[in-house]
């Protein structure tokens, strides 16, 4: 889909004036609001909102933004992204990342600490931080690392990292595998109400499988991940949770049975939460196909049968969040054999259209699949977002609903043109992404 970027000369100017939104739906998950109406920004936040907003008695100098009937809801918080930067600036960077987030309607996103260097000092949180206020698009955040050099040994300084503004703490992509660790994290962390988040996925378990343990991994001659390696690391940390009463989050889940531990947990009052992406409630093994490298993912994706139950959890509550889990990857990573590829998708601009798919396919209510990418995740992370209401961030994302694209990888504003979802058929265009009352993306009519 063809699209274009606010030039980042006047993405960069703060907001000024009055716009107002009209002729729009209306849909804010955190109020339950579906209805027709229209909403007014003046500078960077929301002034007002409501069906009695319109064109007419709009004081002089008010820029009018027709929405024509689309879809004006908060922009999407994006709890889980890859950004590359520093180290790894051929696959991703700050800018890109940024680019393509506001391409899909996110408007905040919170990056894995897993760069070169790590996030696990006060210097390198500093420096994101700083590049976000350059780029100036999409607003970022980070979390820093649980363990010094991601070692799974020795704790980072985490009071002053929370101090200087880390969102929560991760080992990224790696787990945090010692129990003794794990528990000291928790205990820590617990003392200013952090929150630990954990790649669940026993390692020697996991071992150097490529896709999920099972009959097509075993067709296809690849060494498999099993379901256990989940299972087992979501079961150890809820012993751990009971014992220190921490934050917990599990993330990107993907098994039946890690779902069914968390909602027992929830369910005996423990502080957990958990998340999913898109590919593990819209794709399942099968879409490895014949070494289909786009498709090889940390976690895999798993069997049929852990897919619905992922679609499951979604509407019974026990999944709080949707995130992207944006991992991009430079071609020299996925153009090779099976085996030796990166895990990894990107996600960043798909994260709205597949997730509509709940929506499409009768899953979930609208105004819920919204509420898993806006407000929850505000909310679990304690960020003043995801909400339509006077005084809140004018933080927009306005799409049409219904109307129909084909997903191409090579399109892909991202650095990184690998898509698990290359070629899919979906329902939901982003046509604008507004970020503290600054338009930072557009759709051309004919994208």
């Amino acid at each position: 889909m063809a699209a274009r970027d606010i030039a980042q000369g006047d993405a960069r100017k703060p907001a000024t004036g009055r716009v107002a939104y009209v002729n729009a739906r209306l849909l804010d998950p955190a109020s339950g609001l579906d209805a027709k109406g229209g909403l007014v920004t003046d500078g960077e936040a929301i002034a007002a909102l409501g069906p009695e907003i319109s064109a007419k008695g709009q004081p002089e100098g008010t820029a009018i933004v027709d929405c024509g009937g689309h879809c004006l809801a908060p922009g999407l918080v994006d709890m889980r992204v890859q950004v590359r930067e520093p180290g790894e600036e051929h696959k991703e960077t700050i800018a890109s990342a940024s680019r393509a987030a506001v391409a899909g309607g996110v408007t905040a996103m919170v990056c894995l600490p897993n760069t070169e260097p790590l996030i696990d000092d006060v210097a390198v949180l500093e420096f994101v931080a700083r590049r976000a206020r350059e780029v100036k698009l999409c607003k970022i955040f980070a979390y820093a690392t649980v363990t010094k050099g991601l070692k799974g040994e020795a704790l980072t300084e985490m009071g002053l990292l929370n101090e200087a503004g880390a969102t929560g703490f991760t080992d990224g992509t790696a787990a945090v595998s010692n129990p003794q660790v794990m528990r000291r994290a928790l205990s820590y962390a617990r003392a200013f109400d952090a929150l630990v988040i954990q790649h669940p996925e026993e390692k020697h378990l996991a071992g150097t499988g490529a896709m999920n343990e099972g009959e097509i991994a075993t067709r296809l001659g690849l060494p498999g991940i099993p379901v256990a390696a989940e299972l087992i690391m979501v079961e150890r940390d809820l012993r751990l949770v009971e014992m220190t009463q921490g934050r917990y989050h599990a993330a990107h889940l993907s098994t039946a049975l890690a779902l069914d531990e968390i909602r027992q947990a929830k369910r005996r009052g423990l502080r957990v939460t958990c998340d999913t992406a898109p590919p593990y409630f819209a794709l399942n093994e099968s879409a490895v196909g014949d070494y289909r490298t786009f498709a090889k993912l940390s976690p895999p994706l798993r069997s049929e049968d852990d897919r619905r139950a992922v679609v499951a959890a979604l509407k019974d509550g026990t999944i709080d969040v949707i995130a992207s889990d944006h991992a991009p990857q430079d071609q020299d990573s996925k153009r090779v054999p099976f085996m030796q590829a990166e895990f990894g998708t990107s996600g960043l601009e798909t994260l709205l259209a597949v997730s509509l798919e709940l929506y499409h396919g009768g899953h979930l209510p609208l105004l819920k699949v919204l509420e898993l990418m806006t407000v929850r995740p505000a909310d679990l992370l304690r960020l003043p977002l995801g909400r339509l209401k006077p005084g809140a961030p004018a933080d927009l994302v306005l799409f049409d609903l219904d109307r129909p694209w084909q997903i191409d990888a090579d399109l892909l504003v991202s650095k990184s043109k690998n898509s698990a979802f290359d070629e899919r058929p979906v329902q939901g265009v982003v046509l604008r992404t507004v970020v503290d009352g600054r338009a930072v993306f557009l759709r051309d009519a004919a994208g």
